[in-house]
């Protein structure tokens, strides 16, 4: 026997320490090589951290949320043969789960839960676990796929693993926990009586992140918004069009003419598809559109971006959509993927409400954003001069703009732009 001493290595990246976002294992636990040890966290990406040898776990450095130092043990494992030692860790495998730029929309926090002290542990009763749950099986005794450490933590919150869904490989993962509990019942688990259980969140892995990013957004940024209604009702009639007659094609959602209509208005407003590096007071105007698209997944907001948004027909844009936001939600994503956006666009769907004030997505100087589109009378021409009743689709469209840099005025007729462009959707289509 002989002891293993994985160090956390060079990731690559010039980055001096990780954050450890989940352990899979633990003391007293076997490890295969190749299994699967923790998930760090740099500035730009979730990386996994497998074994190189067989044995069990002795050690582990600092808990979940702990940053550690690139070069510092973060395993000890006793080998299955003889020798050992301290030895540096081979090439870590990237999981393409990126840290994400800012997350740019107000959106409700959904920090990763964690067990809560012992004190308020022992005033919180928990949930009942079935025998069959505590075995790991499925009331129709199939097997549960989970390592020990995630079938002690499970055990221990009162969670049967039968009604937790993995995300991959169908092995269930303390990530999934996370995402059970942060979905179930709101996050917690209700007391008798109704009342629900306390419960000490950690704001961790990606949410510390975000918290990170939103705090220095709107710390060094003076913000103004600047909110205005269009009439959809045409571009509706035109999107319904296009759909009628897409064949293969993806569906079109209004995010594609959106995005178009944008493109063509920053034609015009160089100064909003813009970066200020404040440090070093110079702003970039950018001659192509490189669009952030705020996604919410399990993990929180992540902003793909959309590159050269401004070379790609209304098809493309939907595939590409579909895409960013599907890797995103899954942990496939790039890390080229989750940076380098130059304005950013964030769409609440149908919790669009009828105003917002986005945070913006630093460095970037702007962020713009779609409400809900909702049926209200309206007065319309009625081309005998007069004017007349009818029924329109109406939304308003918002934005942030970083006040350093970008006027009002400036603000104000990039949106009329914008404006004109969706109330006359046949423009989107022009060259």
């Amino acid at each position: 026997m002989g002891t293993f001493t994985f160090r956390l290595p060079d990731i690559g990246e010039g980055i001096a320490e990780a954050e450890i976002v989940t352990w899979h294992v633990k003391v007293g636990d076997r490890v295969e090589e190749d299994g699967k040890l923790a998930d760090v966290m740099t500035d730009k990406a979730t990386v996994e951290m497998e074994s190189p040898v067989s044995g069990v776990v002795v050690q582990v450095a600092g808990a979940e949320g702990d940053m550690i130092a690139i070069g510092s043990p973060l395993v000890v494992i006793e080998t299955d043969g003889d020798g050992g030692g301290e030895e540096a860790a081979p090439a870590p495998k990237a999981e393409a789960a990126p840290a994400p730029e800012p997350a740019p929309t107000p959106e409700p926090v959904r920090a990763e839960p964690v067990e809560a002290p012992s004190a308020a542990s022992s005033a919180a009763p928990k949930p009942e676990v079935s025998p069959a749950a505590s075995a790991g099986r499925t009331d129709h005794g199939a097997r549960v796929l989970a390592s020990p450490a995630v079938r002690a933590r499970a055990a221990d919150l009162g969670i049967d693993l039968a009604q937790v869904k993995p995300a991959e490989d169908g092995r269930i993962r303390h990530a999934d926990l996370d995402a059970f509990l942060a979905y179930n019942a709101g996050g917690g688990f209700r007391a008798p009586g109704g009342k629900r259980a306390d419960q000490q969140v950690r704001v961790i892995g990606l949410r510390r992140r975000i918290s990170e990013n939103m705090a220095a957004s709107k710390r060094n940024i003076p913000h103004f918004s600047y909110v205005e209604e269009s009439d959809v009702t045409a571009l509706e009639e035109m999107r319904a069009q296009l759909n009628a007659a897409r064949g293969n094609r993806p569906k079109l959602t209004m995010l594609p003419l959106l995005i178009t209509a944008l493109c063509r208005a920053l034609q015009d407003f160089p100064m909003l598809n813009a970066r200020f590096d404040d440090e070093a007071g110079v702003v970039t105007r950018f001659g192509s559109v490189h669009l952030g698209m705020a996604t919410q997944t399990d993990a929180g907001l992540m902003v793909p971006v959309i590159r050269d948004a401004q070379d790609r027909n209304l098809w493309q844009l939907a595939a590409e959509i579909t895409r960013l936001a599907e890797a995103a939600r899954n942990g496939t994503a790039k890390s080229e993927e989750l940076s380098g956006s130059t304005i950013t666009l964030t769409s609440l769907g149908p919790l669009g409400g009828v105003a917002h004030t986005p945070v913006i997505n630093r460095p970037e100087v702007a962020i713009i954003g779609p409400n809900r589109i909702v049926e209200r009378p309206m007065f319309v021409p009625d081309g005998l001069g007069g004017e007349r009743i009818e029924k329109r689709k109406l939304m308003n469209l918002s934005i942030s703009c970083d006040h350093r840099v970008v006027d009002g005025w400036d603000a104000a007729s990039f949106v009329q732009a914008v404006k004109r462009l969706i109330e006359t959707p046949v423009l989107l289509l022009a060259d």
